[in-house]
């Protein structure tokens, strides 16, 4: 369906990729995979044609929709969530219009046998195909499932887009995106921004719909669900792998092990032969055999191995002061804001070592309850912080406090004691600043750069209860396992807030749940309570015909 043929992307005479080749079929569920910096989002851009390669082409079928939703993007304002999701058929007026011009202008023709009303006639019966094709829809009732599905409550339907965060502006434009119906839905780290219930939605539509999906996530567990197909984009190059992610994993270990092997085997080979080329180059009898030797090693072409697996780094946290038994006790809690209560008369009771799951849908006070354990913001209830107990908290705003004029390794180096301290540039590296990055000046990252950096600090200072809020947005998969493996060697107490489900898997073994103005206790892992969640959710649309 698309075909992409010798696509070559240089900067200042380096190649991020080159000459690599492949194609989308109908209904391929693809996942683009590689570590950051490698190229993948500027693929996906130049198969969203936003994009230009230094060289190559991609081509595909004239009437192609191809749908791209970005890592970043700003909503326009102006309009109601609901009239801004309903852009997405603007298309098909647009379509409807062309069709009634092209019928109007053939009416008044009577060049019947010219190329050019041969070429109108082709024009109008392709356009009209498509267009009644298209099955009646209900727009309205389309918007709405869809809407409702990514997260969205019917009385947002009708307040102004400017009103909603970045992340609620991102679910607008997806829904757009998914309305459009595309041949190819091009998505740029769509769960970012999603929490559980809205990404196990987004699994199931794209799984249901059919389309091809080409899609950069760090949510394994939503990779695994949704993809068939695996393309690596690594060392300028593309490894194409017809299985999901999990497989992948396996295939490319095993090639790695193959491509160690035989770069060993040509090493052992050089090695011996400049050795026989040193012993007898002074020696008559051997000229010519020393010659062709000299020669095979000018002519030999170096095998590679591809980037190095650095999850061997073990990221261990200082040992945890001793707390009291009790690290947080809430009795009573709640939380309003005006007339908008967030919850009621929250209770629980956080015991040391307890490793916890904040989790529900966005909105519903995950955040609001970690601010007043934090005493960011005031609230009814009790809530008792108890003895020694030392809190290390992070936010997406962590980042917003690093000093600007210090580089990145100075950050880290302010804080490491001990053996880490022999490891930060090992850590920087698992942390994505590796090389000349942990130079720069904090006042010139970005944004997902410096919640990264916040991270590491955090995760290097002695504290015994440590609050992670969505704390895997901005880590690439390798990152997240090094981080995941530090808390579950942590012997303090977690608490996190997250939509990740493969992170919180067999991380947390009791889950608390927001939503409908309270917080439920389940005292269990994530993957249990997701399936019971989705039994539930399915008897209550039982209930519901």
């Amino acid at each position: 369906m698309i075909s992409i043929d010798g696509l070559t992307v240089e900067f200042g005479g380096s190649a991020l990729f080159s000459n690599i080749s492949f194609v989308i079929n109908e209904k391929d569920r693809i996942a683009l995979m590689g570590k950051n910096g490698a190229g993948k989002s500027t693929l996906l851009k130049i198969l969203a044609g936003v994009r230009e390669p230094t060289r190559g082409k991609v081509s595909a079928p004239k009437d192609t929709v191809i749908a791209y939703l970005p890592q970043h993007l700003m909503t326009e304002d102006g309009r109601t969530v609901f009239e801004e999701t309903a852009q997405a058929f603007a298309h098909l007026h647009e379509m409807e219009a062309e069709i009634a011009a092209i019928n109007k202008e053939l009416e008044t023709r009577t060049d019947y046998d010219s190329e050019s009303y041969y070429e109108l006639i082709e024009r109008v019966s392709t356009l009209s195909e498509k267009f009644y094709s298209i099955e009646e829809i209900n727009y309205d009732a389309d918007i709405e499932k869809t809407l409702l599905g990514l997260g969205f409550k019917r009385e947002d339907f009708n307040r102004q887009t400017s009103e909603f965060s970045g992340g609620w502006r991102m679910r607008i434009e997806l829904a757009k995106l998914l309305l459009k119906k595309p041949d190819v839905l091009l998505l740029d780290e769509p769960t970012n921004h999603l929490d559980i219930e809205s990404i196990q939605w987004l699994e199931d539509f794209l799984i249901d719909n059919g389309q091809a999906v080409v899609v950069i996530s760090h949510d394994r567990a939503f990779v695994d669900r949704i993809t068939t197909r695996t393309i690596e984009v690594t060392m300028g190059r593309i490894y194409d792998y017809k299985v999901n992610y999990s497989q992948y994993l396996q295939l490319r270990k095993e090639r790695r092990e193959q491509q160690q092997k035989a770069f060993d085997e040509q090493q052992k080979f050089i090695a011996e032969t400049k050795e026989f080329i040193e012993r007898f180059k002074g020696t008559y009898s051997k000229t010519l055999q020393v010659q062709s030797r000299v020669k095979m090693l000018e002519k030999l072409e170096i095998l590679e191995v591809d980037e190095e697996d650095t999850s061997a780094l073990r990221l261990k946290f200082p040992p945890s002061p001793r707390s009291g038994s009790y690290p947080v006790i809430i009795e009573g809690v709640s939380k309003s804001y005006g007339e908008h209560t967030v919850f009621r008369n929250a209770n629980l009771t956080i015991e040391r070592g307890d490793k916890i799951a904040f989790v529900g849908k966005n909105g519903e006070g995950k955040s609001t309850l970690v601010k007043c354990i934090m005493k960011e913001i005031e609230h009814e209830g009790m809530l008792t912080i108890g003895h020694n107990v030392m809190i290390g908290y992070f936010a997406q705003n962590q980042a917003s406090l690093l000093d600007e004029n210090l580089t990145v390794f100075q950050t880290i180096d302010d804080v490491a004691q001990g053996d880490i301290r022999n490891k930060i540039k090992d850590l920087l590296g698992a942390f994505m600043f590796g090389g000349e990055n942990s130079a720069k000046k904090v006042k010139v990252l970005s944004g997902g750069e410096r919640t990264r950096l916040a991270m590491i600090k955090l995760l290097l200072e002695p504290v015994n209860l440590l609050i992670l809020d969505e704390p895997t947005n901005h880590l690439d998969m390798k990152t997240k396992d090094i981080l995941k493996q530090a808390l579950l060697d942590f012997d303090g107490t977690l608490i996190v807030v997250s939509h990740d489900r493969d992170f919180l898997d067999s991380l947390v073994t009791k889950v608390y749940e927001f939503g409908n103005q309270k917080v439920t206790e389940h005292l269990e892992g994530i993957y249990e309570f997701m399936q019971r969640k989705k039994m539930e959710n399915l008897r209550e649309l039982e209930r519901g015909n």
